[in-house]
């Protein structure tokens, strides 16, 4: 008897690529050819790493300290973050739960595979960080987009969870703040999600990665309401730390045995030299740098939220954290690549399509990141100005 052949989808036919990358890759090679370029589109600091970490990260390396540690990171490292969630949201995680992740995309990878299994449904707002799509993709499931515009701050309402919500749902992620809105879900709302969560048996993953890079005075961590949630983190952003890969995760105690074994498994463990480095990050010395850096980061948010407003963008007030505006172009396009491509081609500015992000208005929408300093970013007002109000 001849075997039938399997014909159906793979997982990874699913995954889309990353659009922000080749945005990146294009505009190193237009200024290989001398251009300058204009970078609004990268999601990363462009502050160096803070002189106390990198400090720490030399000691390490004349320690020697470069073997492997345990899966679940170093005990220093995790005990300084016990009491960052005491410090910072009066709540008491006890160090089994926190794993450290080499980045934020290592701990999402951990919490997709224990969290999720084949044909199951996973709600996600719409727009969202594309990779968490394709992590859910990759195991088979299936991303359930929530769209969500600026009338709701850009995060979903638990109306629309009870719409959006399918038989085979088993789990909602949120981020907060967001990539790429720069909105929070703000206490009561969180609160509700929680219950929201556990009313109908679903698990809880909330992104907190862009934490410390925000702009309210209030802005909760799910663990403040709920301990059987999941959270990941990272000491890329608010830290600086992107090139070290280095993040961590927070599971309920009794999915720890469970993190630890996939994390064994997935990586063995995060870089020591990057950890070891971390503990620095804790220091007074370091957080006055971090506080510092965040009010530049306002004050470019401010600068910018301005200037696109006045050149026809249309955009939220609410920019409650991380370093995006999530701009509506549909004064000038409704085709977001085309518009990325010419205003990087013709004008030397890079920004990313928001067809990275989802699929609801996307085609209506570009990020634009305040990642770089305040020279480059007034060139880039003056050349968006040129291409689009002349």
């Amino acid at each position: 008897m001849r075997q039938q052949i399997d014909t159906s989808p793979r997982p990874l036919s699913k995954v889309k690529p990353f659009r922000v990358m080749a945005v990146m890759q294009r505009a190193a090679e237009l200024e290989e050819q001398g251009r300058k370029i204009v970078h609004m589109e990268v999601g990363e600091p462009d502050f160096s790493t803070a002189q106390p970490i990198v400090d720490a990260g030399k000691q390490a390396l004349d320690q020697g300290l470069t073997h492997y540690t345990q899966a679940s990171g170093i005990h220093e490292l995790r005990d300084c973050l016990v009491e960052h969630y005491r410090l910072c949201y009066g709540v008491e995680v006890n160090r089994e739960r926190i794993l450290i992740t080499p980045g934020a995309s290592g701990g999402l990878t951990l919490l997709a595979n224990m969290l999720i299994t084949a044909g199951e449904g996973v709600l996600l707002s719409d727009p969202a960080y594309p990779c968490v799509r394709n992590f859910i993709h990759l195991m088979a499931a299936e991303p359930q987009l929530i769209p969500v515009g600026i009338e709701q701050n850009f995060q979903p309402t638990l109306s629309q969870l009870d719409h959006y919500r399918r038989s085979n749902t088993t789990g909602l992620w949120l981020a907060s703040p967001s990539n790429p809105t720069g909105t929070i879900v703000e206490r009561g709302r969180l609160q509700s999600a929680c219950h929201w969560a556990k009313s109908n048996n679903l698990h809880l993953l909330v992104d907190e990665i862009y934490h410390g890079l925000h702009y309210v005075d209030d802005l909760p961590s799910v663990l403040e309401f709920d301990e059987s949630s999941f959270v990941v983190n990272s000491f890329s952003k608010y830290f600086g730390m992107t090139g070290w890969r280095l993040g961590w995760i927070v599971v309920p105690d009794a999915y720890t045995e469970t993190a630890n074994m996939l994390a064994q498994n997935l990586y063995i463990s995060a870089s020591s030299i990057a950890q070891y480095a971390a503990l620095a990050a804790f220091t007074d010395a370091a957080r006055v740098i971090f506080e510092q850096r965040r009010q530049a980061f306002r004050e470019r948010r401010d600068f910018l939220a301005a200037a696109l407003k006045e050149i026809g963008f249309q955009l939220t007030d609410n920019i409650q954290g991380a370093f995006y505006i999530y701009a509506d172009i549909s004064k000038f396009s409704d085709n977001c690549e085309q518009f990325c491509h010419d205003l990087l081609e013709r004008h030397g500015v890079a920004i990313t399509p928001g067809t990275d992000f989802g699929e609801y208005r996307c085609n209506e929408f570009v990020r634009i990141a305040f990642t770089t300093n305040m020279q480059n970013l007034e060139l880039g007002v003056e050349r968006l100005q040129t291409a689009l109000c002349s």
